[in-house]
């Protein structure tokens, strides 16, 4: 990959790499635009195959949280940090402390959460080490994990989904296919089968899938087939590149709304879809409920606020939808249009030359942005 080449096509800020000898810690953090505000985004901690997938990863996570940002109607940019690593063998406290030393040197322009393979534990020790972090355990004024407000905005997307193509927003009515039973996807089947719904699950973790299906009355469905199961909704909750050019063809769905981050393998697949018939949610707009939740903490915790907001995901899917009625484009590029339309528009009223920016030049006290 050529870093700086790619930097510069996709509009990142900053990239950075961490590394700690002693703790083993072996982190990247990518700032895509900080237009309206610090980037917000969380920490994924995977046994990369290499370095450069880790990178690519990081590259295209911290874009989509710059766009799932500014749909949300937030004040923050997005970011992203992967932390190279088996959640299972390599987690301790000195790593993550270490990663909570160096995020506290970035001057407050990211800030983590818990994200895939990372836990409310692991963000209590950045917390140790710095205020930069959210999703951390109540007692420090946290809300926790976030798992369950993103799987609750998905909710929300899924049924603006059913109300664009059939005209009701009825759960029960439907069937779904749901990839991913870990923590949000978990908390989805559980949604999904509160209101009444036939619901197919399927994991790469066995006993997951049993969990689910002895504990909340779902089916499982062999890991490969999920693809092939006739179910109404087709809901990606794993790891991204979902919707690819072998499994669109197979997909016997007439609607694509899950959590899991970069379901597309590429723009083009969303447009394939499209020409299919399939209704797709964009995957950053319809799994935004996390960071609402989180970004919360950053003007003090409120549970019901957090709940009121996390519905608002209903409309923005909507709005997204109308919008590629209007103008004609497949529906991952209204979510685009929509996102890159409210940032050109904040960065237009920045004044680019102010008072505190002089005092700067002049070599006062610098000015430092307060997040309250």
């Amino acid at each position: 990959m050529e870093l700086f080449k790619t930097m510069d096509e996709r509009e990142h800020e900053q990239v950075v790499f961490f590394h700690c000898k002693h703790s083993g810690l072996k982190a990247i953090v990518a700032i895509h635009d900080t237009t309206l505000g610090p980037a917000l985004g969380g920490l994924r901690m995977y046994n990369y195959k290499s370095e450069e997938e880790a990178l690519r990863d990081v590259l295209r996570l911290s874009r989509s949280m710059t766009y799932k940002a500014a749909v949300a109607g937030l004040n923050l940019g997005g970011g992203k940090a992967v932390l190279i690593g088996d959640p299972q063998k390599d987690k301790s406290e000195s790593l993550f402390r270490a990663l909570g030393r160096f995020i506290g040197s970035l001057g407050g322009r990211y800030i983590t959460a818990e994200d895939v393979g990372t836990s409310v534990e692991d963000m209590d020790y950045i917390y140790a080490e710095t205020d930069r972090v959210v999703g951390v355990h109540e007692v420090h004024g946290g809300s926790g994990d976030p798992s369950r407000f993103t799987a609750y905005g998905t909710l929300q997307g899924i049924r603006a989904c059913l109300m664009k193509k059939y005209g009701h927003a009825d759960i029960a009515k439907m069937s779904y296919a749901v990839q991913g039973v870990g923590h949000v996807g978990r908390h989805l089947v559980d949604m999904l089968r509160e209101e009444g719904a036939k619901v197919f699950v399927a994991d790469i973790n066995d006993a997951a899938v049993q969990d689910v299906v002895s504990e909340l009355g779902a089916e499982a469905v062999p890991l490969d087939d999920i693809y092939d199961t006739d179910a109404d909704v087709f809901a990606p909750c794993a790891m991204g590149g979902a919707i690819n050019e072998e499994t669109i063809p197979r997909l016997k769905c007439s609607i694509v709304a899950g959590s899991a981050n970069n379901q597309l393998d590429t723009d083009e697949c969303g447009t394939v879809l499209e020409k299919k018939g399939i209704l797709y949610a964009p995957d950053y707009a319809i799994n935004a409920g996390g960071l609402m939740n989180v970004a919360i903490e950053l003007q003090g915790y409120d549970r019901k606020r957090a709940i009121m907001m996390v519905k608002t995901i209903y409309h923005i899917i909507g709005n997204i939808f109308q919008i590629a009625d209007r103008d004609g484009i497949p529906s991952w590029q209204a979510a685009d249009r929509l996102a890159q339309e409210r940032i050109n528009a904040i960065a237009a009223t920045k004044i680019p030359y102010t008072k505190r920016f002089k005092d700067r030049l002049d070599g006062r006290k610098p000015h430092t942005t307060a997040i309250s």
